[in-house]
């Protein structure tokens, strides 16, 4: 028979560890992990913005996607142009940036698992008596260690070509350039730490669900039991 226990700490631990997938997530896909100058048209400086007219829109780099500015299609009323701009795999502009994928994507693959089974963790609290609150706190310490790694890797491929271009001819391993780091970047930041604050809130969950007064509760024959 399932037992629905439901404990401030368990819930909260759910939703931090689908917010921190979701995160991850959006950051890898987004675009807006380099932010260069604006450009004109031309690509070659920013136009004027005299007598109040907005600034030109700015490139942005992602690991495998850009945002450019329209160049003026007249069937695409945007200012910005999004997508990414390598077709396959091996097109992405650096080697490093091929490990990033690499790394983010193992990452967020595993923080996504624990975010799905964390939902059941309501009814189900242990798989072959092992506490699934632990199994997935493990799981999550191995997903921020892969996240750390990509997120490592992740400026050395600063000076390859196409960051070059973006980020003009000073852009160096480690050294931006001219870019300046966009909210991705910092959210797939966030999101690392917040893996592992999960990791460690695991286990507070586990001694929240497993506790006496949880015990007591099931031996009186209660199906639902919420617990503060």
């Amino acid at each position: 028979m399932c037992h629905v226990i439901v404990t401030c700490r368990s819930m909260l631990w759910t939703l931090l560890s689908i917010v921190v997938a979701f995160a991850e997530l959006i950051a890898f896909m987004s675009a807006d992990w380099l932010i260069g100058k604006a450009k004109g048209r031309g690509g070659s400086g920013a136009e004027p913005t005299a007598g109040g007219a907005p600034e030109p829109p700015h490139p942005t780099l992602g690991i495998y996607a850009r945002c450019i500015r329209n160049p003026g299609l007249q069937h695409v009323p945007r200012d910005t142009l999004c997508g990414p701009y390598a077709e396959s795999f091996g097109e992405i502009a650096s080697g490093f940036w091929q490990a990033t994928a690499i790394f983010l994507a193992v990452g967020i693959l595993i923080l996504c698992v624990v975010a799905l089974v964390s939902v059941f963790t309501m009814c189900v609290q242990s798989i072959m008596k092992k506490s699934i609150f632990n199994v997935c706190g493990l799981l999550q310490g191995i997903a921020g260690l892969f996240l750390i790694l990509g997120l490592i890797l992740y400026p050395a491929g600063w000076g390859c070509q196409k960051a070059v271009d973006y980020c003009g001819h000073y852009a160096s391993a480690y050294k931006p350039g001219d870019c300046s780091l966009g909210w991705a970047f910092y959210t797939a930041i966030g999101g690392t730490v917040l893996t592992f604050i999960c990791a460690v809130f695991s286990a507070q969950a586990e001694i929240a669900t497993s506790s006496d007064k949880v015990q007591e509760e099931i031996e009186e024959g209660k199906n639902l039991i919420c617990l503060l």
